[in-house]
């Protein structure tokens, strides 16, 4: 047991040893006066930064019997909670819309040809082509940025689901009707269960794609986030908190997926043989 327990952990920190060298690489050519630091700062420097965003916006000294609000910004919490609060809410309603419509066009192909056309013309859009006009619909501040994630996040939902549903095999299909299954029945227990797969599959390609999006949205149409962050650090060609509000979106990126693949993982667990 203790071997296999061995044997996991050394398979876990596999994936540290690239980032490890990289960041040891990165602090040498720095500090070795390579690279400018004012372009591409030390990963010290960078991480100094990350502490000081993410700090509380009011630490108390007790020596000094005052407040440092001038040294701890602690705006990553909250911009943290922005952004992911945006992602969430879009999604919800990109993929809330998008489910029920693609378990539609996939059932019936009536639907689909009614649909299909209409769907495959907005599709290739992307939507960072809609900004403009959702800031003329939703003016500026959550709404359009909401807008914006929610389309990142339908299409994928929306053609996985349709692809999930048209590839369940017809076997499960005579199998059902042959026990008497009605069509509420059938669509519940067989076709649904089967087109998991995909549609999960779709759901984490949907929050990665409505990720994107906030980022875009966060820079062009509201004051807060990560993406705005990192645009108002441009501006005063703060390099570091700019890395830092990288690292920070691909920590919370990160924790996002990683909860996504445990949910596919629990849901998917008949699939998978694990029960």
């Amino acid at each position: 047991m203790s071997m296999k327990k061995d044997q996991g952990l050394l398979s876990k920190l596999k994936g540290v040893w690239v980032p490890a060298i990289v960041v040891i690489l990165w602090e040498v050519v720095v500090r070795a006066g390579w690279v400018n630091p004012q372009v591409l700062p030390a990963p010290s420097a960078v991480l100094v930064k990350w502490y000081q965003y993410l700090m509380p916006l009011e630490a108390y000294d007790p020596a000094q019997g005052s407040k440092l609000a001038w040294y701890f910004s602690g705006e990553l919490i909250r911009d943290l909670w922005e952004s992911f609060y945006r992602v969430f809410l879009g999604f919800v309603i990109g993929g809330g819309l998008a489910l029920p419509l693609g378990l539609l066009m996939g059932a019936s192909q009536r639907i689909y040809d009614y649909m299909n056309p209409l769907i495959q013309v907005l599709r290739p859009i992307p939507p960072i082509a809609y900004i403009p006009l959702a800031i003329l619909w939703f003016g500026l501040g959550n709404p359009p940025a909401v807008f914006l994630i929610a389309l990142g996040a339908f299409f994928p939902v929306l053609m996985n689901t349709i692809v999930g549903v048209r590839a369940v095999d017809s076997i499960y299909i005579r199998a059902g009707k042959n026990l008497g299954a009605g069509s509420f029945l059938m669509f519940r227990k067989i076709i649904v269960p089967a087109a998991m797969p995909y549609i999960l599959s779709g759901v984490r390609i949907g929050i990665g794609t409505g990720f994107i999006c906030m980022i875009v949205a966060e820079m062009i149409a509201v004051n807060n986030g990560l993406g705005y962050r990192i645009l108002e650090a441009r501006e005063y060609f703060w390099s570091d908190k700019i890395i830092a509000g990288m690292f920070s979106i691909g920590l919370l990126g990160l924790a996002i997926d990683t909860v996504v693949s445990r949910l596919n993982n629990y849901l998917l667990r008949w699939h998978r043989g694990l029960e």
